[in-house]
């Protein structure tokens, strides 16, 4: 009987953000995450963020505690990821919108650099790399080692009949006021 190995798998991190003070004329703090604790328990429902550390000017808190979920298609930007100096976890913040939310709201974990920039595009969103911990990065090389496929570049074929200077050899349909 051959076992199939499972094609994603997930992880709980807890997103640890900072609150820090600064000298600005329209805002008095800034928001920023720092770090990620694989395994942290998530907070009851319904709880502020707790206090970690506080500096002074600074305050860590634990924000969330989000599933990072790997798949099996996405190995190409892990494998990026993985081969930088330093891997990140990307962290994507968006604005609290409700009342009784925080000002940001971790929202997604990731580790694919693809998808955190698909996230850049929305203005709302900030997101953050921070620093992957030893543990995740083996546990995320190991997860790329069983699934990564590589694929071979193809080249396109050139079309042989096309002459880029006489244009396109397809013949576009006559419109109405062209017959």
């Amino acid at each position: 009987m051959n076992a199939r190995k499972p094609r994603r798998q997930m992880i709980p991190l807890g997103v640890i953000i900072e609150r820090r003070e600064i000298d600005n004329r329209w805002e008095d703090h800034a928001f920023r995450p720092i770090a990620v604790v694989p395994g942290m328990a998530p907070l009851a429902d319904g709880a502020d963020w707790r206090l970690v550390r506080d500096g002074g000017d600074w305050q860590h808190f634990h924000a969330a505690t989000l599933e990072l979920e790997l798949f099996s298609g996405e190995t190409a930007g892990y494998k990026v990821n993985l081969s930088n100096f330093q891997p990140h976890v990307y962290v994507v913040l968006s604005p609290g919108e409700e009342e009784d939310e925080a000002e940001v709201v971790p929202t997604l974990v990731t580790v694919c650099p693809y998808e955190a920039e698909s996230y850049m595009e929305d203005s709302e969103m900030l997101v953050e790399g921070v620093p992957m911990p030893d543990e995740l990065a083996a546990w995320l090389g190991a997860f790329v080692d069983k699934h990564h496929v590589e694929e071979d570049f193809k080249k396109r074929k050139r079309n042989k009949a096309y002459n880029p200077r006489k244009g396109d050899l397809r013949q576009r349909p006559l419109m109405e006021n062209e017959r």
